[in-house]
């Protein structure tokens, strides 16, 4: 029965019934109009026939590929904006020009990092997703260039300085961020059912995990160093977000005793929420130049000199490679200094090259 149109008791649109090519159809076209509806007849009628000799990927959208890579696990994040975007584009249709495209419309002011995270990456990873379901080719993108990570990082006095200049309510924050290095958001929506006190551990979770702010999308277990439990247990409150906003805090013999309502969740991303008191607490502790995220670089450096196992960093941090921690090595040369000093001879040689050079001077 080839396809036609045809009303459905108490429903004010049109639908296509019937079958074509051997595909069966019974669906609302959403039309109210008989001309509209017939449009709608010719182009689903065309795409049927498109579908059967070309296969899915003449007719599968972005749309499509996007929710069946959710449902099958994929992040969610990011993904609201790049459907609005594409909507039904046929999935045959995008490539590197019109992902250019969505990215100068989408994040024209954004820096690479962003734009290959947010966009560049989310389409791809989309795309390959319908390419093993045979929906479409392969995708072939370009990311950004992305300039070297920048790695500003605190000596233990410069951090002390920076809690003793924090606001009550902004402390306890500062010390868990350099001791479990975790991203703002992450800490910013951390939840009391994701601490446990008494082992000295904390679960950062993601979306599915109940957590929020997570960048790449999986949970993690970071041990707690007895300096962040002691600054948590010393909160006033146990359910709910760990770290709240000024109200200002309420407090007796220096103890905070209440702390305004949670942070204010915007889709995982955190900073904002705490720049001027962080901006304040920097310029009282005579710090320049450092930002929440730097507490995060801090924390790996420390854990790198210490243990000079990137391995154990790249787990705890929730880095992806080791490739990623690489930098933090880089920046912790100390324990190299004696195959250094011995590219001149022995150490007793250059003591006493050092002893000359100082009676000289003398």
């Amino acid at each position: 029965m080839p396809l036609k149109l045809a009303r459905r008791h108490g429903s004010p649109f049109w639908y296509i019934r019937g079958s074509i090519r051997g595909v069966r159809v019974d669906e609302s076209t959403g039309l109210g109009e008989r001309k509209a509806a017939e449009e709608a007849l010719i182009v689903r009628s065309a795409e049927i026939v498109r579908q059967s000799i070309h296969g899915h990927a003449a007719v599968r959208t972005f749309a499509d590929a996007a929710l069946s890579h959710m449902e099958a696990g994929g992040e969610r994040k990011y993904m609201t904006p790049l459907i609005k975007h594409f909507g039904n584009t046929k999935l045959s249709q995008i490539g590197q020009t019109e992902v250019d495209h969505a990215v100068k419309k989408l994040k024209p002011d954004a820096g690479a990092a962003t734009i290959n995270r947010q966009i560049i990456s989310q389409i791809s990873a989309v795309l390959h997703h319908a390419a093993r379901k045979q929906w479409c080719d392969k995708p072939l993108l370009t990311r950004l260039k992305e300039p070297e990570g920048r790695v500003r990082w605190l000596t233990f006095e410069e951090a002390d300085r920076l809690i003793a200049a924090a606001a009550p309510h902004l402390q306890p924050l500062v010390i868990f961020l350099l001791s479990t290095g975790a991203r703002l958001s992450e800490a910013l929506y951390l939840d009391w059912r994701h601490v446990d006190l008494s082992a000295g551990h904390v679960s950062i979770m993601n979306v599915e995990g109940g957590g929020v702010g997570v960048k790449n999308g999986d949970s993690r277990g970071v041990p707690l160093h007895p300096r962040a439990v002691a600054a948590l247990a010393n909160l006033p409150h146990r359910t709910g977000a760990v770290f709240r906003t000024q109200m200002p805090a309420t407090l007796k013999n220096g103890r905070i005793l209440r702390l305004g309502p949670p942070y204010e969740s915007r889709n995982g991303e955190g900073g904002g929420q705490v720049k001027t008191a962080w901006r304040g607490m920097v310029r009282r502790a005579g710090i320049t130049d450092f930002t929440p995220h730097d507490c995060r670089h801090t924390w790996a450096t420390w854990h790198y000199r210490a243990n000079r196992d990137l391995t154990a960093l790249m787990e705890l941090g929730g880095w992806k490679s080791v490739d990623m921690v690489m930098r933090y090595a880089h920046v912790n040369t100390s324990h190299l200094a004696g195959s250094i000093n011995r590219l001149w001879g022995a150490p007793a040689a250059i003591e006493g090259v050092q002893q000359t050079a100082t009676e000289r001077s003398a």
